[in-house]
């Protein structure tokens, strides 16, 4: 049986017009097997082409959107997510679009502006699925393009590795409670193999760039480094405050811990740790496995659980 559609008149989105990836630019990635050093020539090759060959030129402007029952949507449209999810995605775009034009590495340079277009495409498509399922939103802010564009960009991309790590778990929960119908997680899919492109190219990139420094100034990207891992946990320990008293804001913004209740599922801590980490390590296996992959919030949740014990066995 066919699947109805939410119908939205013909929109055309101008930030994402066009997209311009120049093959005199192409360079060919080591081949399979070929030891890859980090931070070489090879490797930075090998994070760019990543980013570049596996890019999905889907266009948010012929998603159809699934026609959802009226308990589904209103669901949906309660969870306490969409305007800190459309704002995070505007910022980001303008983030890595403004990094992408400090580099002048031709190859790089494109792949950091498809990381920049697909954070815009991110939003469009967000705003498109509020807009079809009748989702109000505060009006956004202006996106202000950042006074030191690789602190921000830093601090964008350990953010998302942190916030995909509880977002690959939940959207998991999401689907196999029924909570999200499966038309509505077909859409989603490919945002979700976004974000796992994304962070894949961050840490090599991060990894990359740090051994490109000379030493004087290594301490200073260090220091940098520090700042953002500081700023992204005073960020949540002030969201965790803000829970309890009424703060909207920062209920939305603490969906990734709290997620599982406002999906209504119960899940223990550990358990949820269980499946973020299965689902961290399927959704980041495909790309090759001589790029790094994020090392420090799986390495938390995995000490976590050292202290959890193991899970209790289930009783007949």
């Amino acid at each position: 049986m066919a699947t109805s559609v939410v119908s939205l008149p013909p929109r055309r989105h101008p930030d994402l017009e066009p997209l311009h990836v120049s093959p005199p630019t192409f360079e060919a990635v080591p081949p399979p097997g070929a030891k890859v050093r980090m931070g070489s020539e090879e490797h930075r090759r090998l994070l760019s082409r990543m980013m570049l060959d596996t890019h999905d030129a889907y266009k948010p402007a012929l998603i159809h959107w699934p026609q959802l029952a009226e308990e589904t949507r209103q669901r949906i449209v309660a969870l306490p997510i969409w305007d800190i999810a459309v704002q995070t995605e505007g910022r980001a775009g303008m983030n890595m679009k403004t990094f992408a034009e400090t580099v002048t590495d031709p190859v790089l340079h494109e792949a950091l502006s498809m990381n920049a277009y697909e954070e815009r495409r991110h939003k469009v498509v967000l705003s498109d699925m509020v807009e079809a399922y009748g989702i109000e939103l505060e009006p956004e802010p202006e996106y202000q393009r950042p006074r030191d564009p690789e602190f921000a960009y830093m601090r964008t991309g350990y953010s998302e590795c942190i916030d995909s790590f509880f977002g690959f778990g939940l959207f998991k929960l999401a689907k196999d409670t029924g909570f999200f119908p499966p038309e509505l997680i077909e859409t989603f899919e490919p945002v979700m193999r976004e974000e796992g492109r994304h962070i894949v190219f961050f840490v090599n990139w991060v990894a990359w760039y740090r051994r490109q420094l000379p030493l004087w100034r290594r301490p200073w990207f260090e220091a940098k480094v520090l700042a953002v891992w500081a700023a992204l946990i005073a960020e949540r320990i002030s969201m965790a405050r803000g829970m309890g008293d009424g703060n909207t804001k920062a209920q939305e913004n603490n969906f990734t811990l709290n997620g599982s209740k406002e999906l209504g599922v119960e899940v223990t801590f550990p358990e949820l740790a269980r499946i973020c980490l299965a689902e961290n390590d399927r959704r980041l296996a495909p790309y090759d496995a001589r790029l790094k992959r994020p090392k420090f919030v799986p390495a938390m949740m995995r000490l976590a659980l050292q202290f959890a014990g193991k899970p209790k066995a289930a009783t007949a």
